[in-house]
């Protein structure tokens, strides 16, 4: 079966048909996070390091880094930051040095820019994953020789010169394209992670069906791993992890065998906090003095004050489990097991002692 290795100096993750889901955790990217933009442009990675951290907490195999960041004030002073050929490269480097240093988990190279995904590259210990190549032939004649020479996976996305087609069939054929010419340089189908464009489900009603039919044909007749931004199919909707929650299994089960998604829940904030217990107060509920803000939080469902595992991660090991890539659910009940209190000792398990 089709086997994808990718590793950091020390760890090894692998995607594959009859392997636990892998999950790619997509925070460290600074396109559309102004704060983190801001940061990176001061030369302050401690939001990339902390995100990274929460990541690996929270149960990603593979950390995606990107380097997409526009430099506002940089770029007033200075011209050449208006190119992200100027800025991506040097930035990369940092970045995937940054977190090497801090995690063992393996990475992947995530650019537009060629510079700076063989900065990436170079900079990585292991065998990272690359993303990305598309059907573009500037692209292809771009990328394909940094994956063969630096022997390391890569994301293949179903676009062309053409862009993104809704035909799902012409998205195929893209992705068929882009592993022949792979071929070419002799870079084998197990070395290449095809994304078949999730569609948002607000806007294409058959956008789910479509992806479970795409992943089943790359599966059967390419021999090829897959991705997918997971939280495309619900762009532009309520209650997106409602929908996220369900999209995944169904994903792996149709064959998906990745994705590139958050899978931290991130922290309450203290202004949806104060909210809240005004609410409260309002309604004349009576709260025990001195009720610290965690515990108001998960007394009332709204989450946590910390950083913890995303809804998507519950139903991605409960699928794992499903699929009988969790052996006796162990990864299940370690993911559920509520630690034990200061002062109370080991968790209880449950089991009872034989009279």
């Amino acid at each position: 079966m089709t086997r994808t290795i990718v590793e950091s100096k020390t760890k090894t993750a692998v995607i594959g048909f009859d392997e636990p889901f892998c999950v790619i955790g997509e925070r460290i990217n600074p396109t559309g996070r102004k704060i983190l933009a801001e940061e990176l442009e001061r030369g302050d990675f401690s939001r990339v390091e902390a995100d990274a951290l929460a990541q690996v907490a929270a149960g990603a195999n593979i950390l995606d880094i990107n380097s997409g960041a526009v430099f506002s004030n940089k770029m007033a002073e200075d011209p050449r930051y208006a190119d992200n050929n100027f800025v991506e490269p040097p930035l990369m480097k940092e970045m995937v040095e940054r977190v090497q240093a801090i995690t063992d988990v393996p990475l992947c190279i995530d650019s537009s820019v060629p510079g700076a995904l063989e900065n990436g590259l170079a900079a990585a210990e292991g065998r990272p994953l690359l993303n990305s190549v598309t059907g573009e032939e500037e692209r292809l004649e771009l990328v394909l020789p940094l994956v063969k020479k630096y022997n390391v996976p890569v994301v293949a996305i179903s676009n062309d010169d053409t862009g993104i087609s809704e035909d799902p069939d012409v998205r195929f054929a893209v992705a068929k394209k882009i592993v022949e010419r792979a071929a070419d340089f002799g870079i084998p189908a197990h070395d290449i992670v095809v994304d078949p464009l999730v569609m948002p489900i607000g806007a294409m009603g058959t956008a789910g069906l479509q992806v479970f039919t795409l992943v089943r044909r790359l599966r059967e007749e390419l021999g090829v791993n897959t991705t997918c931004g997971a939280s495309n199919i619900s762009f532009g909707l309520p209650n997106r992890h409602g929908i996220n929650n369900a999209f995944l299994p169904m994903a792996m089960t149709a064959g998906m065998t990745s994705a590139i998604m958050n899978p931290v829940a991130l922290p309450v904030g203290p202004t949806k906090i104060a909210e809240k217990r005004a609410e409260v107060e309002a309604a004349g509920i009576i709260l025990p003095e001195g009720m610290d803000d965690e515990t108001f939080v998960t007394l009332f469902g709204m989450g946590s004050t910390k950083p913890r595992a995303g809804k998507e991660m519950e139903a991605i090991r409960a699928a794992n489990f499903l699929t009988d890539n969790d052996p006796s659910g162990n990864e299940w009940i370690k993911f559920n097991r509520v630690p034990a209190k200061p002062g109370e000792g080991r968790a209880r398990t449950g089991r009872r002692r034989r009279a």
